[in-house]
């Protein structure tokens, strides 16, 4: 059982963690906590890829102070190593006494090696406090580092009577201002944005993101553009050097087409296949290879419909709006074939309800 000092020092550790959100990529967000005779002694978190991990800056201002010390660190350190020295040796040199681990890095290069490293130079382990909050803190790192593909994201924004657009075409603005803030939040936080040509061709958009910020960051843009119709006076061709973008496209027809994006600095992968239907699945281990861990995907109701049908998207953040505007031809979040039977429906599990201003915002997980 764990104390509640337990409990308050790894919720702690918890918090230190969530501070790296949207900065470490590809690696975990991590925080530690070093505690000695009930005070903490040192703390620290990883602040972005490439720099020190969470228990070597809370070992370096716990100095002495962590020889007979507990920590509680979010996940299982490392015993490889990478950019940085590995993080278990460093904890059984400095003479940690005992270490409470919220969950195990299933990275195969980790996968309970810090732990049993720990373990077998007589450091009391134990593992499992906070585990839920801990792999939902790091669902992306874990799906990417298991499977190589991207962690997929769908975000919509829709009327109460399920339209994301007028019948002319108008979608400016479905949701409040608030909301739209949040997105932006979101964007600082996934590699990637993806849509189709269809919202760009409608749009124009930049597919930025536009915080307050020093620190924020643009999410790499992939264009799912099955005959290369992005124009080249689009805002996205004319920042293409500033923002990284690529377009998934199914066969190059028109080389000299290609060759005009290219010279944009656009990347072009050419993934076989029908024009109008991007297979888009094919290109998740190449992204994945580019170390673009999360895609948000931002699309239309076609791409929508499609990355749902390849039963490749793992979270959806779905917005409502407190309008009706009517209109059977209105576009709606979901296009394609659609199911036949209801217990065929795509169900969420984890589903969590927020209120956004005047807009309600429903996050679930697919179970596919």
């Amino acid at each position: 059982m764990y104390s509640e000092k337990d409990r308050m020092f790894m919720q702690s550790a918890l918090e230190l963690a969530r501070k790296g959100i949207g900065k470490t990529s590809p690696n975990p967000m991590v925080g530690a906590v070093i505690v000695k005779d009930g005070k903490v002694v040192g703390q620290g978190y990883h602040k972005k890829a490439g720099t020190e991990h969470a228990e070597v800056v809370a070992l370096q201002q716990a100095g002495e102070a962590a020889r007979g010390a507990d920590i509680y660190v979010t996940l299982e350190p490392c015993s490889h190593f990478g950019k940085t020295p590995p993080c278990a040796p460093a904890l059984v040199e400095a003479g940690i006494k005992r270490a409470v681990i919220a969950c195990l890095d299933p990275n195969p290069k980790v996968a309970g090696r810090g732990e049993k490293l720990l373990r077998d130079r007589g450091i009391e382990t134990e593992v499992g406090l906070f585990q839920q909050q801990a792999w939902q803190l790091n669902e992306v790192f874990f799906k990417y580092i298991q499977t190589g593909n991207p962690f997929m994201v769908l975000k919509t924004a829709m009327t109460l009577d399920g339209k994301i657009a007028a019948v002319g075409g108008d979608s400016r603005w479905i949701t409040s201002e608030t909301s739209r803030h949040m997105v932006h939040q979101l964007r600082n936080i996934y590699d990637g944005i993806m849509v189709g040509i269809g919202t760009v061709l409608s749009d124009d958009p930049l597919l930025n993101t536009r915080l307050p910020e020093e620190d924020k960051r643009d999410p790499v843009r992939i264009i799912v553009d099955g005959r290369l119709d992005l124009p080249l006076d689009s805002q996205i061709a004319r920042t293409a050097r500033e923002q990284e973008t690529i377009i998934l496209t199914s066969v190059i027809k028109e080389p000299g087409r290609a060759e005009a994006l290219t010279q944009k600095g656009i990347k072009i992968i050419e993934l076989g296949g029908n024009p109008e239907q991007v297979p888009v699945e094919k290109a998740l281990p190449i992204l994945g290879e580019m170390k673009i861990c999360s895609i948000l995907v931002e699309g239309g109701a076609t791409l929508n419909a499609y990355l749902l049908e390849q039963k490749i998207i793992d979270k959806v953040y779905w917005f409502i709006a407190p309008k009706l505007i009517g209109g059977k031809t209105a576009p709606t979040p979901l296009a394609g074939q659609g199911i036949q039977l209801m217990k065929d429906a795509v169900e969420l599990a984890d589903v969590q309800y927020q209120q956004v201003d005047s807009d309600l915002l429903i996050t679930g997980y697919t179970r596919w």
